[in-house]
């Protein structure tokens, strides 16, 4: 488990650097794709199926990329990217592509139906977090200026 960590942490540094992410920014996006994958993890052993991981996964790295640039000042997309890439399904677009040249429609379309619900997973993630954020903000501001009478 240590080790897939460590992986994961260097993995979403990588992708950070990759895309020109700001040199301070570059610890929290190491720290946004380990917890993501983290409790990826964690759900897979505790028997929920890969689109249930992958949406709960999702869902909390838009939660802390939404915290996070707000710390930092620096736009939301800087941290869920490169924490969201370890999650995208390509071992499974792989697996879809080689049953399909090999003949195995049924295996093929099984994995890729799979592998766009993982994907849709990860965008239903990322706006659910960014739909709780802004209703948080929202019912904040209403309790400070008075009007939740």
């Amino acid at each position: 488990m240590i080790i897939q960590l460590l992986t994961n942490f260097i993995v979403s540094g990588a992708f950070a650097v990759l895309f020109n992410v700001p040199v301070k920014n570059i610890l929290q996006c190491c720290v946004v794709g380990m917890v993501g994958r983290l409790l990826h993890s964690s759900l897979m052993n505790h028997d929920y199926n890969t689109v249930q991981a992958t949406l709960i996964a999702a869902l909390s790295i838009g939660i802390v990329s939404r915290i996070f640039a707000r710390i930092y000042k620096t736009p939301v997309i800087v941290f869920s990217i490169s924490g969201i890439l370890p999650l995208v399904p390509g071992g499974l677009a792989y697996e879809a592509t080689r049953n399909f040249v090999e003949d195995h429609y049924n295996l093929a379309i099984q994995f890729s139906v799979k592998a766009i619900m993982t994907a849709g997973s990860i965008a239903v993630g990322l706006v659910l977090a960014e739909a709780i954020m802004i209703i948080l903000k929202i019912r904040k501001k209403i309790h400070f200026n008075g009007f939740d009478k």
